[in-house]
């Protein structure tokens, strides 16, 4: 059975591309998220892996919908390989674990070295976006021109804003659901997410 999963990193996102090609691929099943990769309680992922069977392959645009960085893009890997379950993302053909199988144990040692390669890749992708980001945002703050909304709720926050921030991070250290902080906090749950991620990226340096 092939089934699909198709991720973006944030409410505004549409998932219509990914759900489009895990269509035309074939998928019986398809499982979506609206999340940061760094949510590790993505709810339709968490459904997906539960739900796959040994023989089953599972199915996803890039490597990135498994995770933000190559450390957990491989633990979900390994996962779904100790399940017994083939994986192929369409964006890179050669990952396609099912194609290697009759090859034992150099079948396995192949896919192994190209998938470390190209996790590797994919983080340092996600790194060189996020550096354009952040050095066009300085950019456009010295020449006049960035519009953003200043952030309330920061590390660098005072008075009752870094009360806040500090107990929203307290909440999220102890896997508080986003719901409950953002009720708890008096915040949005966007404001919630944007603090978790933030704090995550920083963590993770």
């Amino acid at each position: 059975m092939l089934v699909g999963y198709a991720r973006v990193s944030s409410k505004g996102q549409n998932l219509a591309r990914q759900e489009e090609s895990l269509t035309n691929e074939g998928c019986d099943k398809i499982f979506k998220d609206k999340a940061s990769g760094g949510d590790f309680e993505r709810t339709a992922w968490q459904e997906l892996k539960q739900f796959v069977r040994e023989g089953d392959c599972v199915v996803v645009h890039d490597l990135t919908r498994f995770g933000r960085n190559a450390e957990q893009i491989k633990i979900e890997w390994e996962d779904l390989l100790d399940k017994k379950v083939d994986i192929r993302v369409l964006n890179m053909p050669i990952l396609d674990t099912a194609k290697y199988k009759d090859l034992e144990g150099i079948g396995k040692l192949m896919i192994h070295i190209v998938f470390e390669i190209l996790s590797w890749q994919a983080e340092e992708e996600r790194r060189r976006i996020r550096t354009a980001q952040r050095e066009g945002i300085d950019k456009a703050r010295k020449e006049g021109k960035f519009k953003g909304k200043p952030k309330r709720y920061t590390v660098n926050a005072t008075g009752q804003d870094k009360l806040v921030y500090d107990k929203v991070i307290y909440m999220l250290d102890k896997k508080e659901s986003i719901h409950s902080i953002a009720k708890t906090a008096g915040i949005s749950r966007p404001t919630v997410y944007r603090i978790r991620d933030e704090w995550l990226s920083v963590d993770n340096k």
